[in-house]
């Protein structure tokens, strides 16, 4: 029994987490928050992770092309209680989720693996193990 009360926790996790995603995703895609940063930068908010209390979310960030990095977090950073205070009037939870904004290294972490993948050192090792 014990099992499944901690699985059914961690999907509504996700559940939570994916529906602040969405919520953050359309404010900053329709311009809801006026701020010169965020009005030149196309932001993708690639994961929301909720703690299990649900009050705090890690929002992780990467701008488009992944130009200006810094300034878009700062911008986000500014703008925090905005942005909580929609994400609280959209996403029906008892507590408003407190948000800290992160950049997504997963992109940077996957490129740097491919990278490595095609060295010639490697890529001649993987093509001897396939033979």
């Amino acid at each position: 029994m014990k099992h499944t009360q901690t699985e059914d926790r961690s999907v509504r996790l996700l559940r939570v987490g994916e529906h602040v995603r969405h919520v953050l995703s359309e404010i900053l895609q329709r311009g809801d928050v006026h701020d010169e940063t965020l009005a030149r930068h196309m932001v993708s908010i690639t994961e929301v992770r909720m703690s299990p209390d649900l009050r705090h979310a890690t929002v992780f960030v990467k701008p488009l092309l992944g130009k200006d990095e810094e300034a878009v977090l700062k911008a986000l950073r500014t703008n925090t209680a905005y942005l909580q205070r929609e994400v609280a009037a959209r996403v029906k939870m008892k507590y408003a989720a407190k948000l800290k904004f992160r950049a997504d290294e997963s992109f940077d972490e996957g490129s740097h693996i491919e990278q490595l993948l095609r060295a010639p050192k490697v890529a001649q090792d993987l093509g001897e193990s396939e033979d």
